[in-house]
């Protein structure tokens, strides 16, 4: 099963669970036409993860987790925080900090636009698990629930690869270089 297929599965079944209550019992008299508003559960159900993926590391270790947020829906969403029952876990960004940069937590959480996409990646944005309390090896099903600024939330599953990738480090005090590309922590 692709992975994409399996966060889509996920992300259905969970729905299922709390999106009922959007089957009538909506409050407004019969025949009277539906607010403008999206319900709770239906801008969940508008938000998804594609292509999730965690990078594969030791228990105790920081490691972070990525990758894209799809908004289909007319108004921006606003991911305000992360839970996983492998880590405890921040929402992460780099930036520009004298002349360096630096990983630091996302002030105000990822804004997904209307219609748009939001890329978690390394060297970017990033799920932060702060500290796993097991390792996570490569092929490994980690589960997450992204909360929505609106108390919503989204759950779904990422897999475990092994990365190097430019050398970057989740470790506290990482920086890079001006230029943007990944170096080693300093």
């Amino acid at each position: 099963m692709q992975k994409t297929q399996a966060a889509t599965i996920a992300l259905s079944a969970a729905l299922a669970v709390f999106g009922l209550s959007g089957c009538g019992g909506s409050g407004e008299p019969a025949g009277a036409t539906p607010t403008s508003h999206p319900s709770a559960s239906a801008v969940a159900q508008k938000l998804t993860v594609r292509d999730p993926w965690v990078k594969a590391g030791r228990a105790g270790e920081m490691t972070a987790a990525f990758g894209v947020l799809v908004n289909d829906t007319d108004a921006d969403i606003t991911v305000a925080g992360a839970q996983s029952p492998a880590s405890p876990l921040e929402l992460h960004e780099m930036a520009m900090k004298d002349g360096k940069m630096v990983m630091r937590p996302k002030e105000g959480g990822f804004v997904i636009k209307a219609r748009g996409t939001h890329e978690l990646g390394p060297g970017g944005d990033h799920l932060m698990l702060m500290k796993p309390a097991e390792a996570i090896e490569a092929g490994d099903e980690v589960a997450f629930t992204l909360t929505l600024a609106d108390g919503t939330t989204v759950p779904f599953t990422a897999i475990a690869k092994p990365f190097a990738g430019a050398g970057e480090s989740y470790d506290p005090g990482m920086h890079m270089p001006a230029s943007g590309m990944p170096g080693t922590a300093k």
